[in-house]
């Protein structure tokens, strides 16, 4: 039942937006990240970028929930931002969620041209859906805990960056397993940027669950201090996802070079 009704939500969710699309200012592109099939691992869509190279985005993880993308077309993006981007020039776009003060930062370089803040200052969730150059830029809201011990209703957003007809999602700093309704929503995700802390964000036990829901094809992990929560992560995640270590913290992803098998892939040492 679960499954039939996730199946229906996704269906409905890829409906509105083809409906959106009718009425979005030209500047604002499609998604097309709704293709959650029931029961196949790994599944891509066909893409037109199939018949010929198909173009990659430059991952680099700066430090605990910030990555680095660069796409095709230059945009840099900078995931988590709290004010450190890595070298480089300054990013075109920054996202931020502020569970922590190490996810945000009210003190922005003026040369950022666009700052998505996953929560609403105003009230209420926020919401993002732009298109800079060659990335379509999304998110799906989320709770977390607040400081006081309940729940703060949209305080946090899953960031997908549709680019090089790939679906890359930052989870940021996930309280709870997603819902129906948010999975249908999020849809296809060929990488996944998850925090395996265990504690401050969701259990290990759940995020694992989380990730085997997603069925991405990279699980690439964030937000753990020190190995320990790491190692335990990469025990859970090793029945069902390859283990690949690069060793270096930046590497290069297309849809031609997607793991056969799903994979979790540690930027840098362990």
């Amino acid at each position: 039942m679960f499954r039939l009704a996730l199946l229906r939500l996704a269906i409905v969710a890829a409906l509105s937006f083809s409906l959106c699309t009718l009425i979005l200012p030209a500047a604002v592109q499609a998604s097309q990240c709704f293709a959650y099939v029931e029961d196949t691992p790994g599944f891509v869509p066909v893409s037109l970028s199939t018949a010929r190279t198909a173009p990659s985005v430059e991952i680099t993880y700066v430090n605990h929930s910030t990555f680095r993308l660069r796409t095709p077309a230059g945009v840099v993006i900078a995931t988590d931002y709290a004010g450190y981007a890595g070298p480089g020039p300054v990013p075109t776009l920054v996202t931020m969620n502020h569970a922590h003060e190490t996810h945000y930062t009210d003190f922005l370089d003026p040369a950022i041209e666009h700052v998505l803040r996953g929560w609403n200052p105003a009230g209420g969730p926020a919401e993002h859906k732009l298109t800079v150059d060659d990335v379509l830029i999304r998110n799906v809201p989320t709770s977390i805990r607040s400081w006081t011990g309940g729940t703060e209703a949209f305080g946090n957003s899953i960031f997908i960056f549709e680019v090089a007809d790939l679906c890359i999602g930052h989870l940021g700093h996930l309280h709870h397993k997603p819902t129906p309704e948010q999975l249908a929503k999020i849809g296809r995700l060929d990488v996944v940027f998850a925090p395996v802390d265990g504690t401050y964000t969701l259990d290990l036990p759940q995020m694992i669950e989380v990730l085997q829901d997603l069925r991405t094809s990279l699980v690439i992990p964030m937000h753990y201090f020190g190995g320990e929560s790491l190692r335990i992560f990469l025990a859970g995640m090793i029945e069902d996802f390859a283990i690949a270590v690069e060793g270096d913290e930046t590497t290069e992803v297309s849809l031609e070079t997607l793991p056969d098998r799903p994979t979790v892939l540690v930027l840098g040492r362990l």
